[in-house]
């Protein structure tokens, strides 16, 4: 035994047997040997907090969160959320208020109700003047700011200053300015000041930023500039030598004649009508064969009128700008040509006594010609095209005109003043036709808005409104020569009848059909007798309807195309004269 205890206190310095964490030292006897480090399989886990929330309960009661850390690791209570902040090392600690409460960064902000104007006002007032109104005072006014200036402006605000104060401030800035320019400009020559002709009087009397110096002021015009000036001078002259005309398009009105004397040996004009020209009978016939062939036109015919009464001339309206009249009985060539419109003539009018006539063209102008000079009388235009015209056929209303225009009125002038005198507005569409009845105190009017509307000539009041579901538009309308009847070209290859009576009924007895007219305004007409209806159709055909039994009476082949306009001669009762866009006139007897 000594033995082994001498051996044990000899090794007891270099010993090197394992100890545990006391400092117990380890036999293998004890504890097994250990070959592999043991690992934990657990995430590892900040129990810091954890521990000083555990070990503090008591302290963590009583200190508030710190506001300068982003992340809380806890569920604080609402003590701790709500508890003032203590101490001199926060920069919010001297106000006392509980963070919870902070919603700005200088601590709470109360709500505040203030109109914007009123802030506004407070606000500007306190730039300028150093006082505002307390907005934190419960009752009265309470001022904060300089109180000096608040007695003196006798507490006003910028935006009630009275209006002599106002008065008074720009008098004395006006002043101000004026000493200012006095001393810069030195000695100023007194006469200048005084003449109001002179850049120093502006400036010193100006009443607005744009009434100063004028810079750069041109006083003469340049050789160009010159120039322009008189043509638009010029061009305005020749427009307004007219009535009415500056609207329309400008074209110098020309007319040439062409038979071989304007007066024969007695002195008797050429429009004269020959004193041997009566009707040879009252039974009119139907037309068989053709007589004679007008061409002068070199594009379409639109329109087609005889001199009223005789008609021992007929005017010609084309597209190709001109307008014609020809003479019917004798050398049957054309006598005078009217070049007055720029654009295709749309229709014309004779008045009463042939003297004078209309024409309307798609130039917008309507021109009132003298028959035998050739001259223009007069122009009108609103504008607008005109696609109908009309005199007034009462005699001592021949100086009234009516025009159905583009824009869906009806213009009534005075030709003797060239003033309108009436617009009848109440179609909706481009009026087409004007027919007086009922003794040329009503007239019926249609448009294409596929009705008709009779009105009291004079009163801009629709008397009677024809509009049905079944109707087309009727581009077309002639009065049978006893006045009771209107025959209508209706779009769907049909002509109708409607009475002018009172009631302005549809005759559903009597229904005109066979022709194929649909997209062309192609005229319709009366025999003088009235025992025939005729039409062009858009084939070039004129069909001739026995008006009693409605029946097709015979037909002629007349034109190469539209064969848009027809007229019986008033006097001799066989013969008719058609044109067509094919740019003849033709006579059939």
């Amino acid at each position: 035994m000594d033995l082994l205890n001498n051996y044990t206190d000899e090794n007891d310095d270099d010993s090197n047997e394992p100890e545990d964490q006391n400092g117990n030292p380890t036999s293998p006897e004890s504890s097994p040997p250990r070959l592999i480090t043991a690992k934990s399989a657990a995430p590892k886990v900040d129990d810091t907090m954890l521990a000083l929330t555990v070990a503090q309960a008591n302290q963590t009661l009583a200190k508030p969160l710190d506001p300068s850390q982003h992340a809380v690791a806890f569920n604080p209570t609402y003590d701790q959320l709500w508890a003032p902040i203590y101490g001199p090392s926060h920069p919010y600690a001297k106000d006392g208020i509980a963070q919870g409460m902070r919603n700005h960064k200088l601590g709470f902000v109360e709500d505040a109700s203030v109109e914007p104007f009123v802030f506004d006002e407070q606000y500007n007032t306190f730039h300028k003047f150093g006082y505002a109104a307390d907005p934190s005072a419960s009752a009265g006014y309470n001022y904060v700011g300089d109180l000096d200036a608040l007695q003196k402006n006798d507490a006003i605000s910028v935006y009630n200053i009275p209006q002599f104060e106002q008065k008074k401030r720009k008098l004395e800035k006006k002043k101000e300015a004026a000493e200012s320019g006095d001393a810069e400009g030195g000695d100023v020559d007194m006469t200048e000041v005084e003449n109001p002709a002179t850049d120093t009087w502006l400036l010193k009397n100006k009443k607005s930023p744009w009434s100063g110096k004028k810079e750069g002021l041109q006083t003469e015009l340049t050789e160009e500039q010159k120039k322009y000036a008189e043509e638009y001078a010029k061009k305005k002259g020749e427009e307004k030598s007219g009535f009415g005309g500056d609207k329309g398009e400008v074209v110098k009105d020309k007319s040439t004649f062409h038979g071989k004397e304007e007066r024969d040996y007695q002195g008797r004009s050429w429009i004269a009508a020959p004193k041997d020209a009566k009707a040879s009978n009252d039974h009119c016939y139907i037309p068989k064969r053709l007589v004679h062939t007008w061409s002068g036109h070199t594009k379409g015919v639109s329109a087609i009128r005889f001199f009223p009464k005789h008609g021992h001339l007929i005017l010609s309206a084309s597209m190709d700008t001109k307008v014609k009249i020809w003479d019917v009985f004798n050398s049957g060539k054309c006598m005078r040509t009217y070049m007055g419109h720029s654009k295709a003539v749309r229709d014309i009018c004779f008045s009463n006594d042939g003297t004078k006539f209309l024409s309307a063209g798609y130039d917008k102008n309507i021109k009132y010609w003298d028959t035998e000079t050739g001259q223009v009388i007069s122009t009108f235009s609103t504008g607008k095209i005109p696609y109908v015209v009309k005199l007034n056929p009462d005699e001592d209303k021949q100086n009234v005109l009516l025009a159905g225009m583009s824009d869906k009125k009806i213009v009534q002038w005075d030709m003797n003043t060239g003033q309108i005198t009436q617009e009848y507005d109440q179609h909706l569409g481009a009026v087409n036709t004007i027919t007086f009845v009922d003794n040329n105190r009503r007239f019926v009017t249609s448009s294409d808005d596929k009705s008709l509307r009779v009105w009291e000539f004079g009163i801009p009041v629709v008397i009677k409104y024809i509009s049905e579901p079944h109707m087309h538009s009727m581009p077309a309308i002639s009065p049978h020569p006893n006045g009771n009847w209107l025959a209508a070209q209706s779009l769907d290859n049909q002509i109708l009848i409607y009475s002018t009576r009172e009631k302005f009924q549809l005759n559903k007895k009597k229904r005109f059909a066979g022709h194929i007219v649909a997209g062309y305004a192609c005229q319709v007409n009366f025999s003088p007798d009235g025992r025939f209806v005729m039409s062009g159709d858009g084939e070039g055909k004129c069909w001739f309807w026995d008006w009693k039994s409605c029946k097709v009476f015979r037909t002629l082949r007349c034109h190469e195309g539209v064969c848009i306009g027809c007229e019986w001669h008033p006097l001799e009762q066989s013969k008719v004269a058609t044109c067509g866009w094919d740019g003849l006139i033709k006579y059939w007897d």
